[in-house]
């Protein structure tokens, strides 16, 4: 179980519990009622209370979030950890290793391999990914370890993309293609009217004439965002075939992670970390080129 403490400011003082949970706190809705249903969920200097009880400044309200019960299946699989404590986990995920099991990968995915870490350590957590990657994609993964650091996380972390994309690209641009799924029964994507908004930042880094690395920021977050987008210019990633393009150097389309910035759910901290990538998307730039 995990207890987390905070203790009442000024600005709660005579506000009710259910207030500072949802405000200052940042609780889901999902989370509160969920606490109420346990016992000593939510406690107010010691005992317990409800969301409707009022604070008073300096009271110490406590939430008590139970252990997860619900477990991925565990499977062994070595696993790069970046940074770990008691409510986040940074892993650096290889290129072609699926987020979660589906009906295509059962077993042999990064929540199967966080399962089998929990287990060894004896952890009562369930894989709980703050933002996907594509089985493809290499690199940062940031997983909350409880419910409450996911409900703080989500949707308040940056992270930084790599590619290698086909063509010239010089300074800097924005793509803004809405994307949309042309068959429901298929994972493709395509850029077109009828989707909703994406929204693409990219830098270039270095060219060839024939092929780009660009360092890339999203402001959304569709699926295939960044694959979708740069074939959309008649510019895919290279090795990416389910997008038009295919290079005998790497077998998988070349997008890396390679930072992730955030504020810690529970310390308040700003955290941030970086990786390079890995060797096969190197052996598509000069030596010199990436340095990080």
């Amino acid at each position: 179980m995990r207890n987390l403490k905070f203790v009442i400011s000024e600005d709660y003082n005579d506000k009710k519990v259910l207030q500072y949970l949802r405000g200052e706190a940042k609780l889901s809705s999902r989370l509160v009622n969920s606490l109420k249903r346990v016992e000593n969920g939510i406690m107010l200097n010691g005992v317990h209370t409800r969301t409707i009880d009022i604070l008073k400044a300096g009271d110490v309200l406590e939430v008590n979030i139970p252990d997860d019960t619900v477990k991925t299946e565990p499977i062994k699989y070595p696993l790069d950890i970046i940074y770990e404590d008691s409510d986040i986990l940074v892993i650096n995920k290889p290129a072609g290793l699926a987020m979660h099991p589906t009906h295509n990968h059962q077993g042999d995915t990064l929540a199967n391999a966080a399962a089998a870490y929990f287990e060894e350590k004896n952890m009562q957590a369930a894989f709980r990914a703050v933002g996907r990657l594509d089985k493809c994609t290499s690199g940062l993964v940031l997983c909350a370890l409880n419910k409450y650091a996911a409900s703080r996380l989500s949707g308040s972390f940056k992270k930084t993309y790599y590619a290698v994309v086909k063509g010239e690209f010089h300074g800097k641009g924005v793509i803004d293609k809405p994307i949309y799924r042309p068959d429901l029964m298929k994972t493709l994507r395509a850029a077109g009217e009828e989707g909703d908004r994406a929204v693409t930042r990219w830098e270039a880094l270095w060219t060839d004439g024939n092929n780009s690395l660009l360092k890339i920021n999203l402001e959304t977050g569709r699926t295939h965002q960044i694959r979708v987008h740069f074939a959309s210019m008649g510019a895919p990633l290279a090795g990416d075939d389910m997008y038009g393009s295919t290079d005998n150097r790497i077998s998988r389309a070349a997008l890396h992670c390679g930072e992730l910035a955030f504020t810690h759910p529970v310390t308040g901290e700003e955290m941030s970390f970086c990786v390079p990538p890995p060797e096969d998307f190197k052996s598509l730039l000069p030596r010199e080129t990436f340095v990080q």
